[in-house]
């Protein structure tokens, strides 16, 4: 059984920065990609940033500049650097990775921006 594990969310002012960390249980090239999405409530769950197996990422376009993703191969855990936080950006963010046909998923983690 697939398990990602979340941390460092947290309570931040606007401006402020957060690491979130995922630790995959699984050797993480076995999956097509692995990322962040985020929620907040009567909203999709939306994607924040992915890291494919080659190494290319993408980044969402409201985040664009002010997050950034990346991984570490040998710990197989997946990181999401996020500066300049918003109110706006305020939401649980849950760790995805997947392979064809299916998705795993974290329990997430609540990031709030607050002054």
């Amino acid at each position: 059984q697939v398990q990602l594990v979340e941390s460092g969310g947290g309570l931040v002012q606007p401006g402020g920065s957060l690491r979130l960390s995922c630790e995959v249980s699984e050797y993480i090239f076995d999956f097509n990609s692995v990322g962040w999405y985020r929620q907040t409530p009567g909203k999709e769950r939306e994607l924040v940033a992915d890291i494919e197996r080659n190494g290319r990422t993408k980044v969402a376009d409201s985040v664009k500049g002010r997050f950034a993703i990346s991984r570490d191969n040998a710990k197989n855990t997946v990181f999401l650097q996020m500066n300049s936080l918003k109110t706006e950006d305020t939401a649980v963010y849950y760790c995805n990775a997947n392979i064809p046909f299916r998705n795993y998923w974290g329990q997430g983690t609540q990031v709030t921006v607050t002054s």
